[in-house]
């Protein structure tokens, strides 16, 4: 017989399942946390009991993946010793990431536009977004002297190029992307001309 804690989770990890899967679908705003909950063969008030609000469960599910993209990423970093090698790891794991069956970039792209049109999703999304500038920033500055600031930069980019594949595979190739990235981490290390 499972524990209390163990349907918990069950419960919780049906929610993440169905919201990833109505988000994907429908948008954030398309999915209500009814279609949601019936989706998971669970009640609305389970969302609001595990998530709060539908935007608790967004965030959830978004952090879920973003850390397991994260550690896969730190993981190749460690043995990446080019530039060339080190964005292209960064690239893989957005482009055709391990986890998260290629959904949560999508659903990252999702919350760009929800967020757009939604203070509270904005205010994460910004909170979210420093705190990984920051990261790729130091993480950077080890590679390349002056580079500390780049990861506003390099993440756009990143994301931007991710989308632009989405939009027509062919006009982003694997080395056109990896060439882009470097480019703007061999470049932010120059200071303007006085």
């Amino acid at each position: 017989m499972a524990t209390q804690r163990e349907r918990r989770a069950r419960t919780r990890q049906a929610l993440l399942d169905a919201a990833a899967d109505l988000f994907a679908g429908r948008g954030v705003e398309g999915a209500s946390v009814d279609a949601i909950a019936e989706a998971a063969d669970r009640t609305s008030g389970a969302v609001y009991d595990h998530f709060g609000s539908k935007d608790g469960l967004l965030f959830a599910l978004l952090e879920g993946w973003v850390d397991d993209v994260a550690a896969v990423t730190g993981a190749e970093l460690t043995t990446a010793t080019s530039l060339e090698e080190r964005m292209g790891v960064m690239w893989r794991n957005v482009v055709d990431p391990v986890v998260g069956d290629g959904r949560w970039i999508a659903l990252e792209h999702e919350l760009w536009s929800y967020a757009a049109r939604n203070e509270e999703a904005r205010r994460y999304l910004a909170r979210r977004y420093r705190a990984v500038w920051d990261a790729v920033g130091e993480g950077v500055a080890e590679w390349v002297d002056g580079a500390d600031e780049v990861g506003p930069a390099l993440i756009g980019l990143l994301l931007g190029l991710e989308m632009m594949r989405r939009v027509d595979p062919d006009a982003v190739t694997d080395d056109l992307a990896i060439t882009a990235l470097c480019g703007v981490v061999s470049g932010s290390n120059r200071k303007a001309a006085p």
